[in-house]
C-alpha cells in the first residue's frame, strides 16, 4: 500500500518511474553444479543489482564475452539490453533489483535462455515459462523445471561464447526480438505514460523554475510502501515486489 494524500491518481511513485523487487538467489543446484537463477535477457530495460547481503555472482554473455561479476554487499551490477544475464548462489545472497522502464519487464520485457526448438515456437515458449499461481510446492517445481531449462540453453551459448563463435548468442538474441515483437505496442503505451511523462514532467517544472511560477512545489508531499507479495518465485530467485502505481506490476507469471 501507498500512504499519502492523493494517491491513488499519482501516476509515478518512486524515482525516474523505476521498477523495485528485492531477490534472495535460489539455492538450486544446476546441470553445472552452479546453484543459481534462470539465465535470461530484456529486450530494452537496463537492470540493476545492488547487493544487500551475502555473496555471489553474475554470468553476463554479450558482445565483449563471457564474464563472471563477484557480488558482495554493498556492490552494484549493472547490464544493458541484450546482455544475458545469471545470478549465481555464493551464499545468502540478497540483492535489491533496480529496473528501467517500469512496468515493461512485467509485460514480457525479458526472454528465458531455452533451447532454439523451444525458442522457435511461441506456444511451447509460453508453456515452458509459465508458472502456477503462488507460491506453494507445485510452482517451486515448475521454477525449478524453467530455471533448468534456460540453463541448458545458456550453457550451449556460452560454451559458443568462449570458443569464438558468437553466432549462437546473436541468433538468441534475434529469436527473443521475434518473440516480443507483438508486445511493443503494448510496451511503448507503458514507457509514453511512465518514463516518459517521468521526464516530461522534469522538463515542465524546469520551465516553471525558469519561469519564477514553481507552483508544482505546492503540491510536495512524502508517500511509503512495503512489500505486498513475499517470496514469489521470479527469473533469478524468490521476489518480493511492490504493487505500487506505474512501478513494478505484480507478476502473476512469476
Amino acid at each position: 500500500m501507498v500512504s499519502g494524500p492523493g494517491h491513488a491518481a499519482l501516476p509515478h511513485p518512486l524515482p525516474g518511474a523505476i521498477g523495485l523487487s528485492h531477490l534472495s538467489a535460489y539455492d538450486w543446484e544446476a546441470a553445472d553444479g552452479v546453484c543459481g537463477g534462470s539465465p535470461h535477457l530484456h529486450l530494452v530495460c537496463t537492470e540493476a543489482y545492488v547487493v544487500t547481503g551475502g555473496r555471489g555472482a553474475v554470468q553476463t554473455l554479450s558482445p565483449d564475452g563471457y564474464r563472471d561479476i563477484p557480488l558482495e554487499a554493498g556492490s552494484i551490477a549493472w547490464f544493458t539490453p541484450g546482455t544475458v544475464h545469471r545470478m549465481v548462489q555464493g551464499g545468502d545472497l540478497r540483492i535489491t533489483v533496480l529496473m528501467q522502464n517500469s512496468g515493461l519487464p512485467e509485460a514480457g520485457d525479458a526472454v528465458f535462455t531455452f533451447p532454439p526448438e523451444v525458442l522457435a515456437d511461441p506456444d511451447r515458449y509460453a508453456a515452458a515459462a509459465a508458472l502456477p499461481p503462488g507460491t506453494g510446492p507445485e510452482t517451486a517445481t515448475a521454477a525449478r523445471r524453467r530455471r533448468d531449462l534456460a540453463v541448458e540453453g545458456y550453457l550451449g551459448l556460452r560454451e559458443a561464447l568462449v570458443n569464438g563463435d558468437n553466432g549462437p548468442y546473436l541468433e538468441f538474441q534475434r529469436a527473443a526480438a521475434r518473440l516480443v515483437r507483438d508486445k511493443v505496442p503494448t510496451w511503448r503505451k507503458l514507457w509514453r505514460e511512465g518514463a516518459l511523462a517521468t521526464a516530461e514532467r522534469t522538463g515542465a517544472q524546469l520551465d516553471a523554475l525558469a519561469a519564477g511560477v514553481p507552483a508544482h512545489l505546492g503540491e510536495a508531499t512524502a508517500y511509503e510502501a512495503a512489500p505486498t507479495r513475499l517470496g514469489g518465485f521470479g527469473m533469478c530467485g524468490r521476489r518480493d515486489e511492490y504493487a505500487l502505481p506505474g512501478t513494478t506490476l505484480p507478476n502473476h507469471g512469476e
